[in-house]
């Protein structure tokens, strides 16, 4: 697997998503995965605020659901949420790189995905291409971010293991690959997280990748997500103290 990530202009503003990409992507190879971090998204389709509401209020309109607490206020009063089945803090607001306005999350980052998938792939002549748009999270227990996949068109997301044999000839009972999020971790790693500016990173060299000829429809969408009652860390998740956001 390679992973190149793109250096682009230090200030975006609002704009056409599709010049943007035109502008600093000039050839596509077949079965090429493009990355794009949710913020430059959300950026050119003008889905930012200016700082004429408090962060806490955004963040509780902005969330499914939130969990507030003053001892998460040490780390700069954070809150930790679920945004469109995602456990991510702050709703995915950010302030880094904003010029001192707040960057929410892409309104329908799945719709972006596509349309971005369409006009790549015409424009280039491909017929295996994947999308995805990123962000980074924070995982319990562990510092340091990670990339993560909030959206992402032209393939699979995962790879079933289930019923296939071990090297012993067990069968796996469980395993999913998480295709979608490890290959937005890697790109969200060669990204960077600071002032790289470099917001596009192109994945190539993917033999486990499955491309799909069409955008994902909403039971492949179902597929990533867990029901909180069946998910593994269900004990936790159903005795936090969740409030519904949106407010």
């Amino acid at each position: 697997m390679r992973v190149t990530s793109l250096k682009t202009s230090p200030v975006m503003h609002q704009g056409d998503i599709f010049a943007f990409l035109d502008e600093w992507i000039h050839a596509l190879e077949e079965r090429t995965i493009v990355v794009i971090t949710s913020k430059v998204v959300s950026i050119l389709e003008g889905n930012v605020r200016e700082k004429t509401i408090s962060k806490e209020d955004l963040i509780k309109q902005e969330a499914g659901y939130y969990i507030e607490d003053e001892w998460l206020w040490k780390y700069y009063r954070l809150f930790i949420t679920r945004k469109n089945d995602i456990i991510i803090a702050n709703a995915g607001i950010d302030e880094s790189n904003a010029n001192d306005r707040y960057v929410l999350w892409p309104k329908n980052p799945f719709e972006t995905a596509e349309r971005v998938w369409r006009h790549l792939k015409t424009k280039h002549t491909l017929s295996s291409l994947g999308v995805i748009i990123s962000d980074s999270r924070i995982t319990p227990l562990r510092w340091g971010t990670i990339g993560i996949g909030i959206a992402w068109c032209g393939f699979q997301p995962l790879n079933d293991y289930r019923g296939a044999p071990d090297i012993f000839g067990r069968s796996l009972r469980v395993t999913k690959a998480g295709i979608l999020d490890g290959l937005a971790a890697s790109a969200v790693l060669v990204m960077g997280e600071g002032k790289e500016q470099t917001p596009i990173a192109m994945i190539t060299d993917v033999p486990f990748v499955t491309f799909v000829d069409h955008p994902p429809t909403e039971e492949e969408q179902q597929s990533m997500r867990i029901d909180v009652k069946d998910d593994i860390y269900a004990p936790l998740m159903t005795a936090a103290p969740w409030q519904k956001g949106g407010k």
